[in-house]
């Protein structure tokens, strides 16, 4: 379906971005991965993903808080892969503090990332997207993009800002064969919940597996994580012919949460 398409997925080296990635690899569609780890297993991830799906693969390890190395990560899967036709911004961080004790820095930091790294991507691929009459612009924002929680203020901020970002590009785009939409996950078992889940398992003396399901029931009603695989699906379905007219949109998927 995706055959002779290329993709930008950020934070793809583990969660919620791996899954996104593998997701478009397996439709036919080049994927460069984009996120911190070890480099040794960065590369036989990206040669598995080649080997696996049939695909070219590419990796930058861009800090997507820095506009130019956003830009440079988009000039060279330019060169690299030929294109810039899908792009997922998927990169994200947390903390977590009352708002009066939310550390300067830290609310600097995940603005940096969480918001501004979206809007750089967006504002590098854009050109290239427009001279192609082709694109999928694809934000993975939260059910925080919706809704808040309690202390964190700056997750809470950044994610409303996505989804703010991602209308404004929907209609500037309009007409011109490039869509831009939000997908709005709840919770998702990635190493950034495993850590909550761990803190809370810490905090209150649970099991692992007793945190795991208080977190789940305190949002999510239907008792379950959202999967990296799901959230993929339907990126990919965002990508579709089927989805040329779906745009400025926010999707959730998050076991009913903003339903409440």
């Amino acid at each position: 379906m995706l055959k002779g398409r290329t993709a930008i997925v950020t934070g793809s080296t583990s969660g919620i971005g791996l899954g996104i990635a593998r997701a478009l690899a397996a439709r036919g569609c080049s994927v460069m991965l984009n996120g911190f780890g070890d480099a040794a297993e960065i590369g036989r991830l990206k040669d598995a993903l080649a080997a696996e799906f049939g695909v070219r693969t590419a990796y930058s390890p861009a800090d997507i808080g820095d506009a130019a190395q956003v830009g440079a990560m988009v000039e060279q899967a330019v060169s690299e892969l030929g294109a810039v036709d899908i792009l997922v911004g998927n990169a994200g961080i947390q903390h977590v503090a009352p708002v009066e004790e939310f550390p300067i820095e830290k609310w600097q930091q995940v603005i940096a990332i969480n918001l501004s790294g979206v809007f750089y991507g967006v504002h590098h691929v854009l050109p290239h997207m427009r001279a192609r009459g082709w694109g999928r612009i694809i934000n993975i924002a939260s059910a925080h993009g919706l809704v808040a929680s309690a202390a964190k203020a700056a997750y809470v901020a950044a994610k409303h800002g996505v989804v703010g970002l991602t209308k404004v590009v929907a209609l500037e785009t309009a007409g011109s064969g490039i869509t831009s939409n939000a997908i709005c996950p709840g919770w998702v078992l990635t190493p950034l919940v495993q850590k909550q889940i761990d803190a809370l398992a810490a905090r209150e003396g649970l099991s692992g597996e007793a945190a795991a399901k208080k977190l789940l029931g305190e949002k999510q009603p239907s008792g379950a994580f959202v999967t990296p695989e799901q959230i993929g699906e339907l990126a990919v379905f965002l990508c579709s012919d089927a989805a040329a007219q779906i745009t400025g949109s926010a999707y959730s998927i998050d076991g009913g949460w903003t339903a409440q």
